[in-house]
């Protein structure tokens, strides 16, 4: 039986495991995939142990994310952009790396929740690792613009600037602002992404209800109750809320795809998944 893996520290609270054999299971694929705490100083080894015993692939979550990518023999171009790899691949000494979380964004946003990107006025808040995986894929859906905005302004330009070359090839204006930058307070937005932290830590919504917009759309990646928050002021708002759940089945379902080279029914496993987690709660 073929063998997978999530690696992350912590790592008890992740639905992959979950997810991906669901996947197997809708799709009549025979594999284990299981979830592993790895030691903050030994990803490297964890990941060789893997693979030396006949382990196919890995999913990587944080903070390991950073690491992946730099073990990678060879990846994607989102690999490149992001600095950080979510997906390997082991095929005999080669390990291919992949970025799924950006994929996994556009996918859940067009697909099951019926926004078109194409043409529209972005705010993406946080640049972060989270940013960071996502930034790529939006741009490549031909937005008007993506404004990124973080507390840390030379962060936010440090990201811009990896992907301004995707950028200009996709026609997206894409900027680097503070998070109370005039250009950010004096506008609204089609979608307001939220990357950071805030929800994570229960901060403070980072930016004002100026840059949502009625009949907007506003997203959070995170899922669950670190998400209400942000969801409930959108809503508060007129704006259309999603969480991040549908993102983590698409992003899961494209590293399946590149596992086993078949696409798993993503909207039956989102739907199962959304009742398990509300039921949890």
């Amino acid at each position: 039986m073929d063998h997978y893996c999530v690696f992350g520290h912590p790592i008890e609270h992740s639905k992959s495991p979950w997810i991906q054999s669901r996947f197997a299971e809708l799709t009549g694929q025979t594999l284990q995939y299981e979830k592993t705490l790895v030691p903050l100083d030994a990803f490297k080894t964890t990941v060789d142990a893997f693979k030396a015993s006949g382990g196919k692939g890995c999913n990587v979550t944080l903070p390991f994310k950073s690491e992946a990518a730099a073990l990678a023999t060879h990846c994607s171009p989102r690999v490149a952009l992001a600095q950080a790899c979510n997906t390997l691949k082991f095929e005999g000494d080669q390990i291919y790396g992949d970025n799924t979380d950006g994929l996994g964004l556009v996918r859940d946003l067009v697909h099951n929740a019926g926004f078109s990107l194409k043409g529209r006025r972005i705010l993406l808040i946080g640049a972060g690792g989270a940013a960071a995986g996502v930034l790529g894929p939006l741009l490549a859906e031909q937005a008007h613009s993506i404004w990124v905005a973080n507390r840390s302004v030379d962060k936010a330009v440090q990201l811009v600037a990896r992907h301004a070359s995707l950028a200009q090839l996709e026609g997206v204006d894409c900027q680097a602002f503070g998070l109370n930058h005039e250009a950010i307070l004096s506008q609204s937005f089609d979608l307001v992404i939220n990357a950071s932290s805030s929800s994570l830590h229960n901060a403070a919504l980072p930016v004002p209800a100026s840059v949502l917009q009625t009949n907007g759309l506003a997203c959070d990646l995170m899922y669950g109750p670190a998400a209400l928050a942000f969801m409930q002021w959108a809503q508060d708002h007129g704006t259309q809320a999603r969480d991040g759940l549908g993102m983590l089945v698409e992003q899961a379902a494209a590293s399946f795809q590149l596992w086993r080279g078949v696409q798993p029914p993503t909207q039956q496993v989102l739907a199962d998944l959304r009742a398990l987690v509300s039921l949890s709660h």
